[in-house]
């Protein structure tokens, strides 16, 4: 046998042993199907790939719940920093107004942080809650993991508790994809789906700014000091 029939041969029996472990732990499916109606209908099912993304969809959520817990106090914090600014302001006590200043920018920061993290965790929640198909694979769950790893850096100093969690779900998309992608001979991960969540980042961003631009005052400073005499 000549060395391209070797390959060919080794070729196919590692696809088939794929495909078996794909039929045993995933769902049995009809020998004659498609892969991409195999994968469409796993995916549907109730054993055992919904579940999986159902899972993490519930974990996202709670994640969610969790930055808006953090904004809450947040906000707080913001308020508390806002009235003793503008108190050193009418004062004319420039030194602790300027502390109070700084610290207030801080505080907004980490709430602006908080709140596009939040609404890039929606948008790629709401998407993992329509994957239906393969085709769904490619256009959701690798920007999905983009995102999950964007947010799980960007909160390392706003919410060092939420790294664990968010790896953990991108860690158990990334199984999935590796699963399905190793099966079909796919690379989900492609300059397009990092261009996604990077799209999905930057619009998070936007509405983020037009949000914190909505709830917060101008920071007070000596230089608007009338604004806050009364």
């Amino acid at each position: 046998m000549s060395d391209a029939g070797i390959t060919k041969t080794s070729r196919e029996r590692y696809r088939d042993n794929n495909l078996s472990k794909f039929e045993k732990n995933w769902k049995p499916q009809q020998n004659q199907s498609s892969f991409g109606q195999k994968t469409k209908e796993a995916v549907r099912g109730a054993q055992p790939m919904r579940p999986q993304i159902q899972k993490a969809t519930s974990q996202l959520q709670q994640e969610i719940t969790r930055l808006d817990r953090s904004m809450d106090r947040l906000k707080q914090r913001e308020q508390t920093i806002f009235k003793k600014t503008v108190t050193a302001v009418q004062q004319h006590d420039e030194q602790t107004s300027k502390a109070y200043s700084n610290e207030l920018a801080e505080v907004r920061k980490m709430a602006k942080i908080v709140t596009q993290s939040k609404i890039a965790l929606e948008q790629i929640t709401t998407r993992l809650q329509t994957v239906t198909d393969i085709g769904d694979f490619t256009a959701t769950l690798a920007p999905a993991i983009g995102v999950i790893r964007n947010i799980r850096s960007t909160l390392g100093t706003a919410m060092p508790d939420a790294q664990s969690a968010l790896g953990d779900i991108g860690a158990s998309l990334t199984s999935l994809m590796s699963d399905v992608g190793g099966l079909s001979g796919t690379n989900f991960f492609t300059a397009e789906s990092s261009e996604e969540a990077d799209k999905i980042m930057a619009e998070a961003a936007a509405v983020a700014e037009k949000r914190m631009s909505d709830s917060f005052p101008e920071i007070p400073s000596a230089s608007n000091e009338s604004v806050y005499s009364s």
